[in-house]
């Protein structure tokens, strides 16, 4: 068993009343989570859910040709697998760990136990599952209307804020990839944040210099998300 201050590392499972979150402690097991990964095939009906802590997890829509692009990102804020207690029991997108790291998962069949008692549970689930489908419109949007310099700030400072530190572990093929742009693009934008001074990029490690330089940089988008997880997900303990 993890420790506490890992087991409550991911904000959820922090924010879960105390009665709730000794119901399911026993039922949490804390692991590994190594870059790449795939937890959840697109169509697969999920066994569990994962709440990261260190981790970061890209939600991702792969076409037919094998090409693909992030619609979300999941960190210690959130959790992954909402199909199954939103009562779908699967989805169209596949769930990869960006950023390896250390989570915790639980079995599938117990949250929706705990999600069909209504009460401060069901609600809080209820309030990310909001948070999350605003990243996903706002990210839609802004591969549609923002330059790609714009797009790599905001990708940056979502994972960012998902982290404990200031630096990513991320080659530019696996954020091109992310952002469904050609790997050129991603190399000629992040040289521009670099000579600007924003970022330091050496062998797959990013490490951001001027957070504030970077949200100056970017386009409305990331701001709209952060201000609606804010809101929806406040802290605290939920009621």
């Amino acid at each position: 068993m993890a420790a506490p201050i890992q087991q409550r590392a991911n904000q959820l499972l922090a924010s879960l009343p105390l009665a709730d979150w000794e119901r399911w402690l026993p039922n949490l097991e804390f692991l590994e989570l190594p870059l790449g990964q795939v937890l959840c095939e697109a169509g697969e009906v999920q066994s569990h859910v994962y709440f990261p802590s260190t981790a970061i997890v890209s939600l991702l829509y792969v076409m037919e040709s094998g090409a693909s692009a992030e619609i979300a990102v999941v960190g210690n804020e959130g959790v992954v697998g909402i199909s199954l207690f939103m009562g779908g029991e699967s989805t169209t997108s596949r769930a990869v760990v960006q950023s390896a790291g250390y989570g915790l998962r639980l079995p599938g069949r117990f949250l929706k136990e705990e999600f069909n008692r209504s009460g401060p549970v069901m609600h809080l689930l209820l309030r990310y599952t909001q948070a999350l489908i605003t990243q996903m419109a706002q990210t839609a949007v802004c591969n549609r209307h923002h330059s790609l310099d714009q797009q790599l700030c905001r990708w940056l400072l979502l994972s960012l804020d998902r982290l404990r530190g200031d630096e990513l572990v991320m080659t530019q093929e696996l954020i091109a990839n992310m952002l469904g742009v050609r790997r050129e693009g991603v190399t000629e934008s992040a040289l521009k944040l670099q000579r600007a001074g924003l970022i330091r990029y050496a062998r797959g490690h990013i490490t951001i210099l001027d957070r504030c330089g970077l949200e100056k940089r970017t386009c409305e988008c990331y701001q709209v998300v952060k201000r609606e997880y804010d809101r929806l997900l406040p802290g605290g303990v939920a009621t």
